[in-house]
């Protein structure tokens, strides 16, 4: 389910069911040398996400990226989020990303990094390879969130 009027409808009515958030951070850096590695990291963390959405849906909600520059990825509040999501009515709450920073928070919160894959230059065809390969090394974390283990 996406953060939209229809799917948060259907959260709603079926929350007991869509018991977890994705939520993926996002870092830019809009430095002329970086913006374009940036831009990259941005399209692969947006299409992997997505395509857990589409793989999980009616369990879990992507929720929009939280979005902060280079230099200031401590000014976001993880706690903050979590605490909001879990008054939403969330029990789960899965940070994504692909900026290494958040790796030091995984004893805290449940952050799944991954590095990020440059899929501008794939046909379709791989960019869906990939996102396969890639859900198959995040499904043992959104298995272990779900089973307590």
């Amino acid at each position: 389910m996406f953060f939209n009027a229809k799917d948060v409808e259907q959260f709603q009515a079926h929350q007991q069911f869509i018991d977890t958030a994705v939520v993926p951070l996002l870092n830019m850096d809009l430095a002329q040398q970086k913006i374009r590695h940036s831009s990259s990291q941005a399209e692969f963390l947006m299409s992997l996400t997505a395509f857990i959405e589409h793989q999980f849906k009616g369990r879990l909600m992507l929720i929009p990226p939280i979005t902060y520059l280079e230099q200031m990825p401590q000014q976001v509040d993880l706690a903050v989020w979590k605490e909001a999501l879990e008054n939403a009515g969330f029990k789960h709450i899965i940070f994504a990303t692909c900026d290494h920073h958040w790796t030091s928070m995984q004893a805290d919160y449940n952050i799944i990094w991954l590095p990020a894959i440059p899929l501008e230059s794939m046909d379709a065809s791989m960019k869906q390879k990939i996102l396969e390969d890639q859900l198959k090394l995040v499904i043992p974390s959104l298995t272990k969130e779900w089973t307590g283990y």
